[in-house]
């Protein structure tokens, strides 16, 4: 995956959240309902990558689910406790 397609969809996630900081779902929701909203057809596999960075920086978190899935938001900044 080129990298600056991992930073598109990264982007696109960030901008989302700060669009809607509360909110969360899971890989398969944020591929098909956030970033359609943006016009960014992105495949779960490019979703799931950009996650990974974003969680790796800070940017969002997840928690698991009963079902195992995992739910994906923005996370809170420490000083404050808010989403970023």
């Amino acid at each position: 995956m080129r990298d600056e397609r991992l930073g598109a969809v990264a982007g696109a996630i960030e901008a989302y959240l700060a669009r809607h900081p509360d909110a969360a779902d899971s890989a398969e929701g944020i591929a098909r309902w956030w970033l359609s909203e943006g016009g960014l057809d992105a495949s779960l596999d490019e979703v799931r990558a950009a996650l990974g960075r974003l969680v790796e920086h800070g940017l969002v978190d997840w928690r698991q689910m009963p079902d195992g899935r995992r739910i994906y938001g923005a996370a809170a900044d420490p000083a404050t406790g808010r989403s970023h």
